[in-house]
């Protein structure tokens, strides 16, 4: 299923035209109609020379590390963490085999950027949007028997964008009046960072952090710490997620035990009386 909805999203213009582009200098060197067509006047500008060996290699190393580090876990999260490395070390090839066809290829470059943004996720949520840590603090007050999953994440970290509609999908798939979905922007509201302690640096590997509140009061975090205090790593799929916070159980622990309303909570405290 996964790989379905991965393939039906390559269709967009966004991913496929990205594609085109960050494999644009490698198929032009390697069809031979077209790399004969670009360098007419060579008879070796087929083959990849060392340099440009190197650029690729350095390129493909590169993509991996910051892959990782995003903590991209599908087909979909890869490319769009890998995009904007593959163009620019095309831009670069292409400079390097002709400034005429560099040039070209960065006026495409800049046109797509503009044009075609990356796609956002467009499906059914029920999140609750926090602005600050009293804000949130309130809420987990309000009500102690709600339950609450919280999201601590910044709009520029790529693996915040990635969870997003993982996080999204499982707000709408699991929550209940007493089993709440919410987010919180700490690159905005450096204080709720700061009373979590989650650490919202451009180094930080607490981003996205998710946060389980029971009674109003915090249970369990991912990613967390072991017990030598260092940062246990965590990918945020939907299976781990699920597996972590155990959504199943807990969603059926709170469908069978519903909030009830003040009015019949007082027809009870009557009857007892």
């Amino acid at each position: 299923m996964a790989f379905k909805k991965d393939f039906r999203l390559l269709l967009k213009p966004y991913y496929y035209i990205n594609l085109i582009l960050s494999f644009s200098y490698l198929v032009a060197k390697k069809c031979p109609p077209l790399c004969t067509y670009l360098h007419p006047m060579s008879d070796t500008q087929c083959e990849l020379d060392t340099r440009e060996s190197e650029i690729l290699f350095f390129l493909m190393i590169v993509v991996m590390i910051r892959t990782r580090k995003a903590g991209s876990v599908t087909m979909i999260s890869y490319l769009s963490s890998s995009f904007m490395y593959t163009k620019v070390a095309n831009l670069i090839l292409w400079f390097y085999a002709d400034v005429r066809f560099g040039l070209v290829f960065a006026a495409v470059f800049i046109l797509v950027g503009l044009l075609l943004p990356e796609p956002t996720y467009c499906g059914p949520e029920n999140l609750v949007y926090f602005r600050t840590a009293a804000g949130l603090d309130e809420e987990l007050a309000r009500d102690k028997r709600v339950v609450w999953l919280i999201t601590f994440y910044t709009a520029w970290n790529p693996a915040c964008a990635n969870f997003a509609p993982v996080f999204a999908q499982l707000s709408s798939e699991y929550g209940l009046d007493n089993l709440k979905f919410g987010k919180i922007d700490v690159g905005r509201y450096p204080d709720a960072a700061t009373k979590y302690q989650v650490s919202d640096s451009s180094m930080s590997r607490q981003l996205p952090s998710v946060l389980l509140f029971r009674d109003g009061k915090e249970v369990l975090r991912r990613p967390a710490p072991d017990s030598k205090g260092k940062l246990q790593r965590f990918f945020f799929s939907e299976d781990n997620v699920k597996a972590a916070f155990d959504l199943n159980n807990l969603y059926a622990e709170c469908k069978k035990n519903p909030l009830k309303k003040k009015g019949a909570l007082k027809e009870e405290e009557k009857k007892v009386q």
